[in-house]
């Protein structure tokens, strides 16, 4: 069995932002997987599928991305799945817009999503596909940045990226991490 958890804010008022690319991603491979990630439990809204003839639970933490780890502990526990089988999605201020990077195992690098997950899992060991939102532009507030909207001529970017994210999460489950980190982390380079 695995966990994919997108990361994100709940409410509204941050739909669509850099922070919640995760969310979006979550949602395009809800409907690629044909399922709908709606049920509330484990302090995040969750949905169920198969990919590659493995169980999967779909999750978006409800728990604001800085408190995260919380609810991705909490679904590990209730399903009893280790972190090599927790697949994390989010945001990346270090690429550019729409970029993608696969790892199958990291530090936080100044993502408090990433950094509380660390913490309530007890480890970096865990496969996260970061989706590049930009530079934080010198002299803007990181927050008020990642909490921002992207620009009209950059939306279509970043539906691609969010559909190579939820390729990517299903190449990790179906192939393995390395195809997929071949196949996307490639990708990015030759188009940089």
């Amino acid at each position: 069995m695995y966990i994919i958890a997108g990361l994100g804010n709940p409410t509204r008022e941050y739909d669509k932002t850099r922070h919640n690319v995760g969310f979006e991603a979550i949602d395009i491979l809800a409907d690629k997987i044909g399922t709908t990630v709606t049920e509330k439990k484990h302090k995040a809204l969750c949905g169920k599928g198969i990919i590659g003839g493995e169980k999967v639970i779909l999750a978006k933490p409800q728990t604001f991305m800085n408190l995260s780890g919380e609810s991705i502990r909490a679904i590990a526990d209730f399903y009893k799945v280790e972190p090599e089988h927790i697949i994390v999605i989010c945001d990346d201020i270090n690429l550019v817009e729409g970029q993608l990077r696969i790892r199958t195992k990291g530090s936080a690098g100044g993502h408090n999503g990433l950094k509380n997950i660390i913490s309530h899992l007890g480890t970096e060991e865990f496969p996260r596909i970061r989706i590049g939102v930009g530079e934080k532009p010198q002299g803007m507030d990181l927050a008020s940045y990642v909490l921002g909207r992207f620009s009209k001529d950059l939306q279509p970017v970043m539906e691609q990226a969010y559909k190579d994210a939820a390729e990517a999460a299903i190449m990790m489950i179906d192939a393995d991490t390395d195809a997929a980190m071949n196949h996307f982390n490639r990708r990015n380079k030759e188009s940089s």
